[in-house]
């Protein structure tokens, strides 16, 4: 059964019951009528971004999904890197039919496509055929190139010389008509996003469990941050010991 959500932030709001139309949450989630990227992540008490088996859906549970579901029904596309794409095993993404009336109502598509950024193009046949086709971001020398064009539509597989670039990324989707971008991870690409000054939020869930191990933070691998972004809270949520952030990045 789906928890209660407590309203911490702002103060004096009620709690949010299970609601299948989440009309509340929709509401508090809502992007702004403007170009915008948000990452939704998952971390442990002691920073892990996912379990053991390299997995955040091993650390995530009912409250988190309640936003999950909510940010995916939002959002134009969703943003991934290569390795949570394998290791999570995504496929074309489903919006729940309780939210489907949403999504139409704001003239959006039954379902978001996936965009996925690769260096060597290695993805599963099952999801480059999924419904609705995927975007895929990769480098003229990826070793499964050949792979990708037998399974893509042209207009869909994009190449970068030297690397794939974040902020071309974007501009590709933007001029696409797919605005609101919703980034999953991973941790790697996150700071990719961050080190090009192109993330405007991110929504973090605190699980209260400590997984110890070697495992990387949400935000992973990039350069330190030079000036420190910094974020104020849109909003905070809680449902048996989980947190549930909203923190807006961007400065204007």
């Amino acid at each position: 059964m789906e928890p209660t959500l407590d309203v911490l932030l702002p103060a004096g709001r009620p709690p949010l019951p299970p609601d299948p139309s989440e009309s509340s949450l929709l509401e508090m989630y809502a992007s702004p009528p403007v170009r915008w990227v948000r990452a939704n992540m998952v971390a442990t008490l002691d920073g892990g971004a996912t379990g053991a088996d390299g997995r955040s859906g091993s650390i995530n549970g009912a409250a988190d999904h309640r936003v999950f579901d909510v940010l995916r029904s939002l959002a134009d596309v969703i943003l991934v890197g290569a390795g949570t794409a394998r290791a999570e095993r995504y496929r074309g993404p489903r919006t729940p039919e309780a939210l489907l009336p949403a999504r139409r109502a704001s003239g959006l598509a039954d379902h978001p496509p996936l965009a996925v950024v690769t260096r060597r193009g290695d993805l599963p046949g099952a999801l480059l055929d999924d419904e609705p086709r995927p975007w895929v971001f990769t480098v003229p020398d990826a070793p499964f190139l050949g792979h990708l064009r037998a399974h893509l539509p042209k207009d869909h597989l994009h190449l970068h010389p030297g690397g794939v670039d974040p902020r071309r990324v974007l501009d590709t989707l933007a001029d696409a008509g797919l605005v609101h971008v919703l980034c999953e991870g991973g941790p790697r690409l996150l700071a990719d996003l961050v080190a090009a000054d192109a993330l405007d939020e991110l929504c973090l869930t605190q699980t209260p469990a400590v997984v110890g191990g070697d495992a990387t933070r949400v935000v992973h691998g990039g350069p330190w941050t030079d000036p420190v972004r910094t974020a104020r809270p849109a909003h905070l949520l809680h449902a048996d010991g989980v947190l549930i952030g909203r923190w807006v990045l961007r400065r204007d």
